[in-house]
């Protein structure tokens, strides 16, 4: 029987269907003061604990929320310029990755991993110990130690290679080679002489400059004099062409074509008339005598775009053997291996660049064409002919910010190596409700939990993994001391005996302290409150829903003279908000005057739907800070480097301790054994 708060009840909703509930969920309103205009949605799961992936960077693997969307409603890994390997074949750092970004992963199709299309469902930041991996290709990625990759011999971590209970069997050693398309190449700067280079490649390459002799006034004939005109299927090149002919004064007008069919495909034309006009695009596309690397850059691109063909082999057509000329040229510079065919029976020749999927790819990397659908990555196999193998990897002594991101096909291709992803929190958009203020005003309650966990804890086939609670939604949310579910989830896990910790904001957990100290009795049980300030102004503008940061003090010393190791994380750090060191300091004194066993910070992210709410919050309540958010943030989610680096700096104090740290069994490990050094627990708290 669970506690429906008959007495407060105002009414019941008609039943609603949730996404991925097969029943309907019964929705409640309560008359209380702090449940106005809250909704509440009633259903029975299937299951409670949910698995994590399996090479997450978090440190545990199951987790459980009897709750989805949040009351309190308050305001991880590679390093950050990793470049990732986007679905139009660029790519971009993984710090600027956004939520909706189409991207490269990999997906076994019978025996085979293949190439396809996926999406980023969530991005964040964590702070780990970081290690460098080398490459003999002359690779190089900066990732955690729990980081995995994948190898000729499977997936392997970072690293694993302590003896004891600590030991990985499953870690990178100069044995292995590292599978996926090889380094990515630098692009080009796009600089004056790459857009001369590109308009030379894309004018010269179609014969756009026609001769003609034009009339004077009184009927005189006069000079020939070019004329420029160019008809292209593809619409891309055809507009960045037009944009830098703008750039260098010449203006062209679109021109009427007619294909005299009305089911070929479209062709787009562009023209200069004067001769002025064409007289300068002369110019712009005269050979140079000595061409720097810019400049060819831009020539193969343009030449490409005009004349050349994808798709698993790179050809680039003509008849001119002068411009094949230049493009064996041009080629031989970037050391592209290339081969001349033909001529055929029309006197076109080509040239095709030779070697596998790295070589196509580091030619669109390094040229930067216009057209990006002509090279053909998805569904071809996963392999590398680059020397991908490990040349060392080696602890930077330090801890770094890292990121990491969800998709939809649990990887990603990170600087030319299959990268696998890691745990983040699912979002309340899952349920078509939305991140801001339905987040906090439509909760999903699993009324069930208690007895699911209790039968899948009971199953033959559960291992006793560490089980970590409150790492998407609070468990200890106000709702929850009306509906009581977590002392049965506390009593499972005792009867149990299986290792758990928990991650809140709320006191209210010291409602079930005898449970826990019961759990510690007989297995490793862990404490974090969050507590992102002191600051009575800074807390009720950013957490006005929260219990009061002393309160939340005074549970973690109370929790600690149990004997249930608890620490405290700082989250978010606000820039202007709740970050000055007069307000940073006493709260690290509170933490250790209570015992904390250890303290951890992260900095404030904006990611998705987010970053609206918060800068509109923002605009509201602290108008002044507007324009240095916007630059902070400017270049994505998160601070920049040198604000997160001072953010982090503010809770290196001497005296105190990392953020606590719990034991966990995985899976993936030998059987049986466990984790003589535990690993941090860093969780991304949800800013509303």
């Amino acid at each position: 029987m669970f506690v429906r708060w008959s007495n407060l009840t105002i009414g019941e909703d008609q039943a609603t269907r949730l996404p991925g509930y097969r029943d309907p969920a019964v929705v409640r309103r309560f008359d209380a003061p702090e449940a106005l205009d809250v909704r509440f949605y009633e259903v029975h799961a299937k299951s409670a604990l949910n698995r994590v992936p399996a090479a997450s960077q978090m440190p545990f693997r199951w987790t459980i929320n009897p709750y989805r969307g949040c009351t309190h409603a308050c305001v991880y890994c590679l390093a950050g310029e990793t470049p990732i390997l986007m679905a139009d074949r660029s790519h971009k750092p993984l710090a600027q990755l956004c939520v909706g970004d189409e991207i490269i992963g990999t997906e076994r199709r019978g025996k085979f991993r293949s190439y396809v299309r996926t999406r980023v469902l969530a991005h964040w930041e964590t702070a780990k110990p970081a290690y460098r991996i080398a490459l003999k290709d002359g690779t190089e990625l900066v990732a955690s130690g729990d980081h995995r990759f994948l190898t000729d011999g499977g997936w392997m971590y970072v690293t694993g290679a302590e003896p004891g209970t600590a030991r990985r069997p499953h870690h990178l050693t100069t044995a292995h080679s590292l599978l996926g398309t090889g380094r990515f190449a630098a692009g080009p700067e796009h600089s004056e002489d790459y857009e001369r280079g590109y308009l030379c490649g894309m004018i010269r390459g179609g014969d756009n400059l026609a001769a003609h002799a034009y009339d004077r006034a009184g009927g005189l004939s006069g000079p020939v004099a070019p004329r420029f005109r160019l008809a292209l299927v593809d619409g891309e090149a055809l507009d960045r062409t037009q944009r830098l002919l703008l750039a260098h004064g010449v203006h062209t007008t679109a021109l009427p074509f007619d294909t005299g069919s009305r089911s070929a495909t479209p062709i787009y034309v562009i023209g200069a008339q004067t001769p002025s006009q064409s007289d300068r695009i002369v110019e712009l596309v005269a050979w140079p005598l000595h061409p720097s690397d810019e400049w060819r850059k831009g020539f193969l691109a343009g030449i490409f775009d005009a004349e050349g063909s994808g798709g698993r082999v790179i050809r680039i057509s003509g008849a001119d053997e002068t411009i094949l000329s230049w493009v064996e040229s041009c080629m031989d510079a970037f050391g592209f291996r290339t081969l001349l065919e033909g001529p055929n029976a029309i006197g076109i020749q080509v040239v095709r660049l030779r070697g596998g999927l790295h070589e196509r790819l580091r030619f669109f990397h390094v040229v930067d064409p216009a057209v990006r659908r002509r090279l053909d990555i998805e569904d071809m196999a996963v392999k590398s002919s680059a020397r991908t193998a490990v040349a060392s990897v080696e602890p930077l002594g330090k801890q770094l910010s890292l990121y990491d991101i969800t998709t939809e096909t649990g990887d990603f291709i990170a600087n030319g190596v299959v990268s696998h992803n890691c745990f983040a929190r699912p979002t309340h958009t899952y349920l078509d409700f939305d991140a801001g203020r339905d987040f906090e005003r439509e909760i999903v309650v699993k009324v069930n939990a208690p007895e699911v966990v209790r039968a899948e804890l009971a199953k033959r086939s559960w291992k006793g993994e560490h089980v970590a609670m409150g790492t998407n939604t609070d468990p200890y949310q106000w709702v929850e001391s009306r509906y009581k579910l977590m002392p049965g989830i506390w009593e499972a896990f005792r009867d149990a005996r299986n290792p758990c910790s928990i991650l809140t904001k709320s006191p209210l957990l010291l409602r079930d302290l005898d449970l826990m100290r019961e759990i510690a009795a007989v297995t490793d049980i862990h404490a974090n409150l969050s507590i992102p300030t002191l600051d009575a102004k800074a807390w009720r503008a950013t957490e006005p829903h929260t219990p009061h940061p002393k309160a939340r003090l005074e549970a973690v010393a109370e929790l600690n003279r149990a004997g249930i190791p608890t620490g405290v994380l700082v989250a978010p750090l606000m820039p202007g908000i709740n970050d000055a060191p007069e307000q940073v300091e006493p709260l690290l004194e509170a933490a250790a005057a209570a015992g904390a066993t250890g303290i951890g910070g992260i900095a404030l992210h904006l990611r998705g739907e987010v970053r609206q709410i918060y800068m509109d919050w923002l605009r509201s309540y602290r108008p002044d800070l507007v324009p240095l958010y916007e630059q902070l943030y400017a270049r994505g989610a998160y601070a920049s480097p040198d604000e997160r680096r001072r953010l982090a700096a503010l809770l290196r104090q001497p005296g105190v301790p990392p953020l606590s740290r719990f034991r966990r069994r995985d899976r993936e490990e030998a059987a049986g054994e466990r984790e003589a050094e535990p690993r941090k627990l860093e969780v991304q708290t949800t800013l509303f």
